[in-house]
């Protein structure tokens, strides 16, 4: 069975694109991270820095990447992208 993605490996991700795009980021103490609830329930994150901007959304399994005017330059899907992960039986 497969297990969803940790927040710590999506923040890795999110860092290594962004330095990827040339946004100033030296690590995840850089990116300023809020969780959305909606209706009661965990479905995103958004991840701040440099005035650009990802968001994962959770329930889709994708992050997607915005530069400053609000454009939006990359999706990535994160069922292909991180290597699953297994839970011990």
């Amino acid at each position: 069975m497969r297990t969803e993605p940790m927040p710590h490996e999506v923040r890795e991700l999110v860092v290594r694109t962004f330095q990827h795009l040339d946004v100033d980021v030296d690590g995840p103490w850089d990116l300023d991270e809020t969780i959305l609830i909606d209706d009661g329930r965990y479905s995103a994150r958004t991840y701040k820095a440099c005035g650009h901007m990802a968001m994962w959304l959770v329930d889709i399994g994708i992050v997607q990447f915005y530069d400053a005017a609000g454009n939006m330059l990359r999706t990535v899907n994160l069922l292909e992208e991180l290597a699953p992960q297994r839970m011990a039986a």
